[in-house]
């Protein structure tokens, strides 16, 4: 499971992420306002879990079904899901946004992707793009949540320094920049329709399928 963020173990054998206690109110907000009525979500790189069972129990008509490569991912999730008991939370994926053969069929209401842009490689970007753009229905909606580079906006200095972190425990990682995400995402029928500024200097891009 790849994250920047100190993970603990709980008794129950879950993960639990001190970023996730901290983001999971603002970006439910965020998705209370834009998320389909009812529907099929898939959330990508799901990681601990935490967020599949926040935003499940507080989105009761949308099936939520969480996916992760990581094996220890996927147990986490497991973990949570059991202990919260949520009738529209499914169990997690193994889906790899690089390998086409694990995707889900569609069509999706909507695709939910938090903190994985920037802490995997550009292909992966170009995967969920491809993900997302086949599989949602007209007019579904893909959420992306993390840190990103603006042309027309300063970088601020946490993300400047969160940048140079992120590339030096691997190269193939880092800041991603806007525009060049939305180009990724317009190849593959995706919209920028809207950009939320976020605490911590963070964003959440709305796209939907056109």
């Amino acid at each position: 499971m790849q994250t920047m963020d100190p993970l603990a173990a709980t008794p129950q054998g879950a993960l639990a992420s001190p970023a996730v206690a901290r983001n999971t109110g603002p970006i439910l907000e965020v998705l209370r306002a834009h998320m389909p009525a009812l529907g099929r979500v898939l959330e990508i790189a799901a990681g601990s879990g935490e967020h599949a069972v926040a935003f499940a129990g507080a989105l009761p008509a949308l099936d939520w079904t969480p996916s992760d490569p990581s094996a220890d991912a996927r147990a986490s999730i497991a973990a949570w899901a059991g202990a919260a008991g949520l009738p529209n939370l499914r169990p997690p994926l193994g889906l790899d946004v690089l390998d086409a053969a694990t995707w889900p069929e569609g069509p999706l209401q909507a695709v939910v992707c938090i903190n994985m842009v920037h802490i995997s490689p550009w292909a992966a970007t170009e995967g969920l793009m491809a993900l997302a753009g086949s599989r949602l229905a007209t007019g579904g909606l893909l959420v992306l949540y993390g840190p990103y580079r603006e042309a027309d906006v300063p970088l601020a200095a946490s993300n400047a320094a969160f940048d140079e972190s992120l590339r030096a425990r691997d190269p193939a990682w880092g800041l991603r920049d806007r525009d060049a995400v939305a180009a990724v995402a317009k190849a593959g029928g995706l919209a920028l329709t809207r950009r939320i500024e976020m605490p911590a200097n963070n964003l959440i891009l709305l796209f939907r399928r056109v």
